[in-house]
C-alpha cells in the first residue's frame, strides 16, 4: 500500500497571497537533535525607574534634550531618524545617464525619501512590557497611534512633504536588536510606500480586481470556519498562524470587519484590539516563560494613496518572533532562506496548537509571585 500524504512529516510549499511567494515547510525537521547556537537568557529584574535611561520620565537623551515626566504614553521625534524632512531633494538627470551609459540607467537607480522618525514609550514604567502592562494603558497607546496617524495624514495634505505611508513597529527583546529595555516603539513616516507593504497592497488590488471581494475578509472567513490555527477571537480581531507562515510561532492579527486603518477604529475597536494585544503578548512569554522577543508592525492604508489603494488596504498586524524550541534556540534565515526561498521546521498547525493551549490571562510571572 502506497503511503499516504502527512502534513506533519512530508516537505511541501503554501502559498503565501499577500506576498506573492511560497514558503517551504519542512516539518520533520523539527526532530533533528540540536547543537547549534543558543540565545543568552538574561533576568528580567529591571527597576520602574533606571536613572540612566533615555526614554525614563525626566531624563535627559543622548542628545541633551530631556523628556518631560510624562504619566502614560510619550510621543517624540527620534533623535537618530532613518530619514528626514531637512534634506535637499534627490534630482537624477536620467536622459543624461541614459546618453552617457544605457546600462548605468538601467541598473543604478536612485530615489530621494524625506520623512520622519518617532519614539513612542508605551509607558513610564522601564520595567513593563506589552502583556505586563493594563488593557487601559495599552488602548492608551492604541489611542496614540490613531493621533499620529490622523496628524500625519492632515500634514501630508497640507505641508510640504506629502507623506505617504507610516510603518509603526515594535522590536522587543535584545535577540531582535531592541537598544533599549523601556518598552517602546517606533513609527517611520516615508513620502513613499514601503516595498513590503506596496506588494501587499498590489496583491490585495489584484485579488479584488479578480474575485470582487477582499484577500483578507476571505480569509478572516476561511480562518474562522477551519479553526485550525485560530489563536484568539474577540469582537473585533482575530489572530491566527497565518497559513503561510515563515517564523516558528509566527501570527497575524487581523480586523473582521473592513477597517482600511486605524483611523476607522473606533472606541469599541480600541478596546478590543489592547484586549486581544495583551492575551497574545502573554500567551508568547508563557510559551517559554520567558520575556518573548519579536517584530511587530502595522500594515494599512496608505496616509495619502489612491482610492484603489485605500480601499483594498486591511488593517492587519504582523507579529515576528524568532524563538524556535525554548527560550534559547533561535530560527536563523541563512542559506536555503537567503538564497533559495522562506522555509520552516514545523506546520503553522503544530504552532497554533502550541499557542491554543497557553493562558492568555495569566503571566507566567504572577504565577511565580
Amino acid at each position: 500500500m502506497a503511503e499516504l500524504f502527512d502534513f506533519t512529516n512530508h516537505s511541501h510549499r503554501r502559498f503565501n497571497p499577500l506576498s506573492n511567494t511560497y514558503v517551504l515547510c519542512s516539518p520533520h525537521r523539527a526532530k533533528r537533535p540540536w547543537q547549534g547556537a543558543k540565545e543568552e537568557l538574561k533576568k528580567s529584574d529591571l527597576p520602574s525607574f533606571d536613572p540612566k535611561c533615555y526614554l525614563c520620565p525626566g531624563n535627559i537623551r543622548a542628545t541633551g534634550d530631556s523628556n518631560p515626566k510624562y504619566e502614560n504614553t510619550y510621543i517624540f521625534p527620534n533623535d537618530y531618524p532613518a530619514v528626514r524632512v531637512d534634506q535637499p531633494d534627490y534630482i537624477e538627470d536620467t536622459e543624461e545617464i541614459e546618453k552617457s551609459s544605457p546600462l548605468k540607467a538601467k541598473l543604478f537607480k536612485t530615489q530621494g525619501v524625506k520623512g520622519k522618525c518617532f519614539v513612542i514609550c508605551f509607558s513610564p514604567n522601564h520595567n513593563l512590557t506589552l502583556p505586563l502592562m493594563s488593557v487601559e494603558d495599552i488602548t492608551s497607546v492604541i489611542q496614540s497611534w490613531r493621533s499620529l496617524y490622523k496628524d500625519l495624514q492632515k500634514e501630508a495634505q497640507d505641508g510640504p512633504v506629502k507623506y505617504k505611508y507610516l510603518q509603526i513597529f515594535e522590536n522587543r527583546g535584545f535577540a531582535m536588536g531592541c537598544s533599549n529595555p523601556h518598552p517602546h516603539g517606533q513609527a517611520w513616516c516615508l513620502d513613499t510606500i514601503p516595498t513590503e507593504v506596496d506588494h501587499e497592497i498590489k496583491n490585495m488590488t489584484n485579488y479584488h480586481n479578480e474575485s470582487h471581494s477582499h484577500m483578507l475578509g476571505d480569509y478572516v472567513q476561511l480562518e474562522l470556519k477551519e479553526r485550525e490555527r485560530l489563536v484568539l477571537e474577540n469582537d473585533s480581531f482575530i489572530v491566527v498562524v497565518p497559513y503561510w507562515a515563515l517564523w516558528p510561532f509566527e501570527t497575524l492579527l487581523i480586523s473582521k470587519e473592513h477597517l482600511r486603518s486605524i483611523k476607522d477604529f473606533t472606541e469599541k475597536h480600541n478596546k478590543d484590539l489592547a484586549s486581544i494585544l495583551k492575551k497574545l503578548t502573554t500567551k508568547y512569554d508563557n510559551l517559554f516563560n520567558t520575556s518573548f522577543p519579536y517584530s511587530m508592525g502595522i500594515h494599512q492604508a496608505p496616509l495619502d494613496g489612491t482610492d484603489e489603494e485605500k480601499n483594498n488596504s486591511w488593517f492587519h498586524m504582523h507579529f515576528y518572533p524568532p524563538l524556535l524550541r525554548s527560550a534559547t534556540v533561535k530560527k536563523f534565515c541563512v542559506g536555503f532562506e537567503m538564497l533559495g526561498e522562506s522555509q520552516r521546521d514545523l506546520t503553522s498547525e503544530q504552532a497554533a496548537s502550541r499557542l491554543q493551549d497557553l493562558d492568555g490571562d495569566k503571566h507566567y510571572l504572577s504565577k511565580i509571585n
